[in-house]
């Protein structure tokens, strides 16, 4: 046979010769797996996905294939070219003569099987791809029948055409203890020696899935996305001529010593004193609460680690104090890198800000990486100039020339900021790509910072992963919140103990106590009988009574309907009223940029225009704009303007700005807290008030916002509203520390307790390793969705126009650079029915290109101006005189 390929060469490029990668992929799982991993077993993890790596690629060694990458293929052989299956058996076959337990084999078989896939239900999976009927053959097959008939003729191929290639093939990957001869006899028997693994007895077998461990997901995990890592990144660089070295994978460590000179600069501009004013006050506990915080943390690393809480109020540095923790964990420890998972994209940003402020660095680099849909997540590499994207067919997806956004995406940083979703979706059935993130989790730190938004149905399932990570990873897990959801505390099967990293939360809650919370009549009439709830026109009295004072309001709503109904009342309330949206729009239309707002001038105009103003916020508006616009309302907020915000849950978590007063629309107790957490944020008054009312239904739908959201599969509310009365004074108020503390607890209690919380199915699946079932969940709500890119500008225009035109001119990888550019730009709209006016009418809007459901809308012109309104952002016009809002 002419020279064997394991890529082809193409655009000028020379070819990958298929024993050169197979040697490159084995000495890449070095730089991926560390030499003392070890396997549920107590084996090499390293050994075992480095022999997966020598025979990984194995089948392309047939003529089959090498015609199929040339492009010179034979119909009749089509089903030959494939390469994963031949490798899956050579997998299990030189585990097996290596000595390795019969579960770690076939860990080996299904991530050989799976390194261009996701992963199946794998007990099934083995006894589909294995068993085999007696006297069946020709067109009597099923199609894992025929796949081993073509795997026989794969094997006999390569006995004709590259015995030399197969005899070094399998010294490499046995160690010399077996030979490619010997597996080439053993392939009839191997089906049923596998399959009888995970099948029971009987002519028609079924899946025994009792035979794997509870250990065995996460050690197929470990295998697959290792091998993927090294198997890609291989793919990517041999085939650019790329010279490869340890350091594509290596990360610049967050030193601790950097973090303790900011937080020193800042206490000491700060005056942190315990006896002066209330604000120096703060400042004394903030710095004592790390103070405690690092010594725990040291001493819980000594102790060997696991999974600790770190319980602080909000506004007393939490953020500082758990990136303090994890350092100073994976300083103790010897660890690798740090994960900081967030529930929102909404407040990645200000976290990563702050973090390039401390390091003087950008997250393009080693140091640190942002990792969310809508961030450009990718690590520069001196040693490229030009990265460009290319991909291949399925037999060549592992070919991606993006070496930076690869390695980026797989967390190869010190320290990756990153959202709930991208980490539990990548434990739970991730798909290939979000595999290659698994490597770096081992001997990690990983911060869940507010895992108590985490769904409900989830709550079951993640202490199952996060016990995967530190048993089976060696990472270290702090859960950092104000509420607590008391979600390891309650998994005692899964752990033995929980460290608190604060030596006496308490005693923090009382020092920052700046609200008193009192329950609006409303609340009160749905505590007694479910009836009766506030009206939208009382509601805005309430508001305006407020601005007219002088302070500043923050409502926020459950749903984007009732924001913006309450949005309608205040603005009809009170005709001269300034509106920041409106001002915003009309800055954009000036400058021509997002880029070219500045928040602070904003501000000033706003400020100086008009005594009061309106801020509308929701997910309508784009994520560009959003981020100004709050930006827009911390200045006008520092200077005691009176502004009147209307909101989302958007504002809710980790958004640094504060208002006088807030008004929360009935929900969760950990949703009050943290909508409490936006009031009196820096002590600008003795006490900010935090008021609990339950808003009327918005338009002609059926139920309430409050109970359409948190009634659903679990009725929340009917607990949270008689927890918050059992904590209240004779005089009718309630303190932060009775709810923040006494309520939160007794509220996550009762929902363990009574409600029993969490989908147990949802951890069995981990168990009986069904991959399968995992990969179909997620924690984004999933319904049907549109997206549609909002151009407000004519730069954002011709951006469009120019994905257009690269698409007409297949320039696919310029598509998908320019459709990444867009993610800040676009809305989701949600679809109830596929058949809807809504869905119909969004159908109508313009395609970006053929290939894709994303549509694009010019605010600019008049036939889509219906589309758009500068306050409350994308709308979809109905048959109605007003445009009705989703």
């Amino acid at each position: 046979m002419a020279t064997v390929y394991s890529h082809p060469p193409e655009s000028g490029r020379d070819g990958v010769v298929l024993t050169d990668h197979l040697e490159d992929v084995a000495e890449r799982v070095g730089y991926v797996v560390p030499q003392d991993a070890t396997t549920p077993s107590g084996e090499s993890l390293f050994e075992v996905v480095e022999t997966l790596a020598h025979v990984h690629d194995f089948g392309k060694a047939t003529t089959y294939f090498q015609e199929y990458l040339l492009e010179s293929r034979d119909p009749e052989f089509e089903a030959c070219r494939y390469h994963a299956p031949i490798g899956s058996f050579a997998a299990y076959f030189a585990l097996d003569a290596r000595g390795f337990v019969t579960e770690t084999c076939l860990a080996g078989f299904v991530a050989v099987a799976k390194h261009h896939g996701r992963l199946p239900d794998v007990a099934d999976y083995v006894v589909q791809r294995t068993h085999r009927r007696e006297g069946v053959s020709g067109e009597g097959q099923n199609s894992a029948e025929r796949q081993q008939a073509a795997i026989a003729k794969q094997l006999q191929n390569i006995d004709e055409h590259a015995p030399d290639l197969a005899d070094a093939v399998f010294y490499n990957a046995t160690g010399g203890v077996s030979s490619w001869g010997e597996f080439y006899d053993a392939f009839g028997g191997l089906l049923g020696e596998i399959e009888s693994i995970v099948a029971t007895s009987g002519s028609t077998p079924g899946v025994d899935q009792e035979a794997l461990s509870e250990s065995c997901y996460a050690l197929v995990l470990e295998c697959w996305g290792s091998l993927v890592l090294a198997d890609k990144t291989s793919a990517a660089e041999l085939s650019n001529g790329i010279e490869t070295t340890p350091a594509s994978y290596d990360a610049n460590r967050p030193s601790l010593d950097r973090l303790d000179e900011y937080v020193g600069r800042i206490e000491a501009e700060a005056n942190a004193d315990p006896g002066g004013t209330r604000v120096e006050r703060l400042n004394h506990f903030r710095s004592s609460a790390r103070s405690s915080v690092l010594e725990n943390a040291e001493t819980f690393a000594d102790d060997g680690g696991g999974i600790a809480t770190l319980t602080l109020p909000t506004g007393m540095g939490k953020t500082l104090s758990g990136l303090s923790a994890a350092l100073a964990i994976r300083d103790r420890r010897g660890g690798g890198r740090i994960v900081y998972a967030l529930p929102f994209t909404s407040i990645i940003d200000q976290v990563v800000d702050e973090i390039e402020k401390i390091y003087g660095t950008d997250t393009t680099g080693r140091l640190l990486t942002a990792h969310h849909h809508l961030s450009e997540t990718t690590i520069r590499d001196e040693r490229q100039d030009d990265p460009n994207e290319h991909d291949g067919a399925a037999d060549d997806a592992d070919r991606n020339d993006d070496i930076a956004g690869m390695l980026a995406q797989s967390w190869r940083a010190g320290l990756t900021v990153t959202t709930f979703v991208q980490l539990f979706e990548s434990l739970a059935g991730p798909t290939n790509k979000q595999s290659m993130k698994l490597p770096a989790l081992r001997n990690s730190v990983v911060v869940l910072d507010e895992p108590q938004s985490l769904p409900l149905d989830w709550w079951k399932l993640v202490p199952r992963l996060v016990a995967m990570l530190t048993e089976r990873y060696d990472a270290t897990v702090v859960a950092m919140t104000a509420t607590q959801p008391q979600l390891f505390d309650n998994a005692t099967d899964l752990f033995d103990d929980v460290t608190e990293l604060v030596d006496d939360p308490e005693i923090y809650f009382e020092a920052t106590e700046r609200v008193t919370y009192e329950l609006d009549p409303s609340t009160e009439r749905y505590i007694e009988d479910q009836a009766d709830p506030k009206s939208y026109a009382d509601a805005t009295a309430a508001l305006l009574e407020a601005i007219e004072s002088d302070e500043s309001a923050l409502a926020v709503c459950n749903t984007i309907d009732s924001a913006k109904t309450l949005t309608e009342h205040v603005t009809d309330a009170y005709p001269g009223l300034g509106n920041v949206g409106e001002v915003y729009a009309d800055e954009l239309d000036r400058v021509g940029s997002v880029d070219g707002i500045d928040p602070e001038a904003l501000a000033e105009r706003v400020s100086n225009g008009w005594n009061r103003s309106l801020l509308h916020l929701s997910t309508r508006l784009r994520p560009v704009d959003r981020l100004r616009l709050i930006e827009t309302a911390k200045e006008l907020t520092k200077r005691g303007y009176p502004l009147v915000t209307v909101s989302t849950q958007l504002v809710e978590a980790g958004v640094d700005i504060s208002f006088d007063r807030v008004y929360r629309d009935l929900a969760p107790i950990d949703s009050i807290v943290q909508a409490a957490g936006r009031c009196n944020r820096s002590f600008e008054s003795d006490r900010g008030r935090v008021t609990v009312w339950w808003l009327d239904v918005p338009g002609d739908q059926a139920k309430t916002p409050a109970e359409a959201v948190y009634n659903r599969s679990v009725s929340l509310l009917p607990v949270a509203a008689s927890t918050l009365d059992s904590v209240r004074a004779g005089d009718g108020t309630l303190s932060e520390t009775d709810v923040a503390r006494s309520a939160v607890e007794s509220y996550y209690e009762r929902l363990h307790q009574e409600k029993n919380v969490g989908k147990q199915t949802y951890a069995d699946y981990v168990d009986d390793v069904r991959a399968d079932e995992l990969g179909r969940l997620s924690l984004i709500d999933q319904r049907l969705t549109i997206d549609v890119i909002v151009c407000r500008t004519d730069d954002e225009c011709t951006t469009v126009e120019s994905i257009r035109t690269a698409w007409e001119n297949y320039e696919f990888d310029r598509v998908r650079t320019r459709l990444d550019e867009t993610k800040a730009l676009r809305v989701s709209i949600p679809i109830y029915r596929a058949d809807s006016e809504e869905a119909q009418t969004l159908d109508s809007l313009t395609q970006v290109h053929p290939d894709t459901d994303i549509r694009w809308l010019d605010t600019r012109t008049s036939r889509y101006g219906k589309y758009f309104e500068p306050t409350t952002g994308f709308v979809v016009p109905d048959s109605t005189v007003e445009a009705r809002f989703l």
